[in-house]
């Protein structure tokens, strides 16, 4: 029997990523006291507005077709959230709700490119963007995001890799697994490369709202010279503690939207209406679980720096923004996969090696804010144990 080439390029850019953070699952299942640091689940519950809301759709019988490009509410309160940010009218022409930002990105990247193209991604990268790039045939071309540069993308890196076959230029910002956010001028530099070779840009802006205090969000949607060749995804997933929900969209041209609504309607013939309404309300307003979790995740990742930065030679990434910090583990000799292994086996502390998010963040490890401090103070110290000892065994 046959199976179509989907399933070979996708064959080890699934589960496979995710292998500790799984083991880590059928250890508490199974009774073991371990701390789990892996992954970007909220620290908070959803707000109860939001849950009472998506009650009362149901109970209001909000459980019928929808049409494929959305809910009119939330097409709505969507075009007036982008309206007010860009500055521009974004009509809800230019808007297509889609259950969550993982989905939205996957029907985005399958409107731009196919086989033979190129897409441009930072590297490290979140763990699904292999996959999402790769499903359409196209091929990913890592773009190293350095740490001397707060591994924010650098034009010239950017530059150096386009060729004939480029098609786009996926930006994450807020960015997973560093936390590093783009500033204005890194965006109009990339954008005037996207201008001078034709590309589109994707920006996943899932971490919008969980930026650190003395940072700055910028988008390239939100600059009009690239408004017509970016597309944005988002979700309420992080911003309003409701990954659950699976409640995303994407934002671009009209042109684009038209589109991309047939291939949106393939996949899935609209989203949700209770969720949608759900939806409508969280991002009407300001989220009332933002901000106390950026605040949070910021005095976890400092405890984090203040901790390990130096210690037993660690390295600590300082995070502008979103749930992780990163530490460069490389002092060690071990490989960020054979210290997350031993992390779990020897100290019963679960967190994800820096090889699931590409190779230039081989040799670290991404570390979640998501837990109380104390649990974050005490995974610091498991951590520097085991660098301590690994330091001692290497002498």
């Amino acid at each position: 029997m046959r199976f179509a080439p989907i399933t070979d390029r996708l064959a080890d850019l699934g589960g496979a990523k995710w292998e500790i953070h799984v083991l880590a699952k059928q250890m508490l299942a199974a009774g073991e006291d371990l701390i789990q640091l892996t992954i970007g689940e909220p620290d908070v519950p959803t707000p109860a507005a939001l849950t009472a809301a998506a009650k009362a759709a149901i109970d209001a019988g909000r459980l019928g077709y929808c049409n494929g490009r959305g809910e009119t509410d939330l097409l709505n309160a969507l075009a007036a959230r982008y309206s007010t940010r860009t500055g521009r009218t974004i009509g809800t022409d230019q808007i297509i709700a889609l259950p969550g930002t993982q989905t939205a990105l996957y029907a985005v990247m399958m409107a731009l490119a196919s086989t033979g193209d190129e897409v441009l991604v930072g590297d490290p990268m979140y763990a699904t963007y292999e996959g999402i790039v790769s499903s359409t045939g196209a091929t990913v071309v890592p773009v190293p995001l350095r740490p001397e540069h707060g591994f924010r993308m650098q034009a010239a890196d950017v530059a150096a890799r386009i060729t004939p076959r480029t098609r786009v230029l996926f930006l994450n910002s807020p960015h997973n697994p560093t936390g590093a956010v783009l500033r204005a001028e890194d965006i109009a530099a990339l954008g005037a490369l996207a201008i001078q070779h034709d590309l589109w840009i994707v920006s996943d802006e899932v971490y919008e709202e969980l930026v650190f205090d003395g940072t700055r969000f910028a988008s390239p949607f939100d600059n009009p010279d690239l408004a017509e060749r970016t597309v944005v995804t988002a979700s309420i997933s992080k911003s309003h503690a409701a990954p659950g929900f699976r409640s995303g969209w994407c934002v671009g041209s009209p042109a684009f939207s038209a589109r991309l609504l047939p291939v949106a309607e393939t996949m899935l013939f609209g989203n949700q209406p209770f969720i949608a309404d759900m939806t409508a309300l969280a991002v009407s307003q300001p989220s009332p679980v933002a901000a106390g979790m950026a605040s949070r995740f910021a005095r976890r990742a400092a405890l984090i720096h203040a901790r390990l930065n130096g210690v037993n030679g660690l390295r600590v990434h300082q995070p502008e923004a979103g749930m992780f910090a990163v530490v460069d583990i490389r002092a060690t000799g071990l490989s960020g996969n054979d210290f997350a292994r031993r992390l779990l086996a020897e100290e019963r502390l679960a967190v994800m090696p820096g090889e699931s998010f590409g190779t230039s963040l081989a040799g670290w490890l991404r570390v979640s804010l998501t837990q109380k401090d104390e649990l974050i103070d005490e995974a610091c110290t498991r951590i520097a144990r085991l660098a301590a000892r690994q330091l001692e065994k290497a002498a």
